[in-house]
C-alpha cells in the first residue's frame, strides 16, 4: 500500500503552515519553495484542505493560509481519508467486484482488519504530534 503524492503533500503542508510562530500566512510559493515541489500541485491540495476545514484562505495582496484548526484537533487519519481517493486495497473491496473467490476468500477480511488497523493508528495521532521547529523548514523563530 502506498499513499498518493497529494496526501503526503496535504500532510506536508499542514506541518508547514503548524511551524509558523508569528500568525503570519503561509504561501503557496513559500511552502513549493521549501519542499522544493510543484506550486500547481500544492494549489490543488491547498484547495482541498481549505475545502475540508483543515485550512483556512486568506484571498488578496497580503493573503496566504493558515491552520482552520488548532494541531491537536487534525486528526492524520481523517486528513487521509479525505485526500486518498479510496482504501481499495484489492479489486473484492470494489463495486464492480468480479473476483471469483469473494464469496469464499479470507483474503479480504484479513485485509479489511488491517486496513482498520491502519486507519485507527493514524487516528490516534494528530498534527500536532508531527510538528517540528522551524529551523527544520528554514524559518526563522518569531521575535
Amino acid at each position: 500500500m502506498r499513499l498518493t503524492n497529494f496526501s503526503d503533500y496535504a500532510l506536508r503542508i499542514l506541518m508547514y503552515a503548524a511551524v509558523v510562530q508569528d500568525g503570519r500566512l503561509i504561501t503557496i510559493e513559500e511552502t513549493a519553495e521549501a519542499y522544493g515541489i510543484s506550486r500547481a500541485h500544492l494549489m490543488k491540495v491547498a484547495n482541498q484542505l481549505t475545502r475540508g476545514g483543515f485550512l483556512k484562505a486568506v484571498r488578496g495582496r497580503s493573503g496566504g493560509l493558515a491552520l482552520a484548526k488548532r494541531p491537536e484537533r487534525i486528526k492524520l487519519g481523517d486528513v487521509l481519508r479525505m485526500t486518498e481517493p479510496d482504501f481499495a486495497l484489492v479489486e473484492c473491496f470494489t463495486e464492480g467486484n468480479r473476483c471469483i473467490l469473494s464469496p469464499r476468500c479470507r483474503l479480504r477480511g484479513a485485509l479489511r482488519e488491517a486496513l482498520a488497523a491502519f486507519t485507527a493508528t493514524l487516528d490516534r495521532y494528530t498534527l500536532a504530534d508531527l510538528i517540528l521547529n522551524p529551523d527544520d523548514f528554514g524559518l526563522r523563530p518569531a521575535a
